[in-house]
């Protein structure tokens, strides 16, 4: 298989995008507008077998990944901390755009990272309904707490009050929205898979969804560990020689959002769910912490329901007993 010889690294913003491009070894520098006049104008310049390298900066570079593939190249967006590890790899200090693409490039070429996949438009409706009922929890919480330290002062106008409850009693008008409008995709496209994993003792509709929504219907992910991984549920190991013995933590390099549901599903996991209740009570007997055990269940939710949610079945508590007969 031939070595592929041209390369570009894309550093996306709002309204432009700078471009390095490695042609037979050759770099340049251009910056074009974020639009489909800026596409059109970098296009031209691309030879056929260019392989795109790019960040996955929010929303900004998704019209860009869409135009390059629907145009047949190569393209390959990339976790930002990945690119941010590597730029610190090389001891990088500069911090520009068209500096940034360099680096995004530079890595292209060193790791020919695998070819994106456009997700389905419904994913994406899924996604940005996910990022706005995040939103309005924030706003709702907020005003919350804001409404409780006014209320604790004594001092509470009647006016005021009425108003926050208001807008309290309208935030989670939309939030309820939201979320129906979320179920109607899911029943639509991942009915039966959403079946399946609220079949598992102690995950809940909402952390279903949501793994669901994190993981492209379980397509993202060649296993479970790498899904763990990328939620931040991982287990990072602090060890150096014979000195150095740290205390093993999670990565936390992921979704805070999805591990703070999956640690509150633990909670009910550990003793509703059989296989989630062996491991919990094994760790807490051998002298592991609660705190621990509890993201070790987390952790097994995840198996379970990566298990499940790729092989189509409902969860069997006796499945492990079936297997043995």
């Amino acid at each position: 298989m031939a070595k592929v010889k041209n390369f570009a690294g894309f550093d996306v913003s709002k309204k432009f995008f700078d471009v390095c491009l490695s042609v037979d070894g050759l770099m340049s520098s251009t910056r074009f507008s974020n639009d489909i006049q800026g596409f059109k104008a970098l296009f031209s310049q691309l030879a056929v077998d260019t392989h795109c390298v790019m960040e996955a900066t929010g929303p900004y570079y998704l019209q860009l990944a869409f135009f390059l593939h629907e145009h047949g190249l190569k393209v390959s967006v990339v976790n930002p901390l990945i690119i941010r590890r590597f730029c610190q790899m090389r001891l990088s200090r500069a911090k520009t755009d068209k500096a940034d693409a360099r680096l995004i490039v530079a890595y292209g070429i060193k790791e020919e990272p695998a070819v994106w996949e456009p997700p389905q438009q419904y994913v994406i409706e899924l996604q940005q309904l996910q990022a706005l009922c995040d939103q309005f929890q924030k706003h709702y919480r907020a005003l919350s707490n804001q409404l409780e330290a006014f209320t604790a002062s004594g001092l509470l106008c009647k006016r005021l009050e009425r108003q926050l409850l208001k807008e309290l009693a309208h935030i989670e008008e939309q939030i309820a929205g939201i979320d129906n409008q979320m179920h109607e995709l899911i029943t639509v496209h991942h009915g039966e898979m959403m079946n399946n994993l609220t079949s598992i003792p102690g995950l809940g509709k909402k952390t279903a969804l949501a793994l669901i929504v994190l993981s492209g219907g379980f397509k993202k992910f060649n296993n479970y560990k790498q899904l763990s991984a990328y939620v931040g549920l991982s287990p990072r190991i602090y060890e150096s020689g014979t000195s150095v013995k740290g205390r093993s933590r999670i990565c936390k390099m992921g979704m805070s959002r999805i591990r703070a549901l999956l640690y509150v599903c633990s909670w009910s996991a550990k003793r509703c769910n059989a296989a989630c209740k062996e491991l919990y009570d094994r760790l807490v007997l051998n002298g592991k912490n609660k705190r621990l055990a509890l993201i070790a269940v987390a952790n097994k939710l995840i198996k379970q329901a990566f298990t499940i949610a790729t092989t189509n079945v409902a969860y069997d508590k006796n499945y492990r007993k079936n297997i043995c007969l």
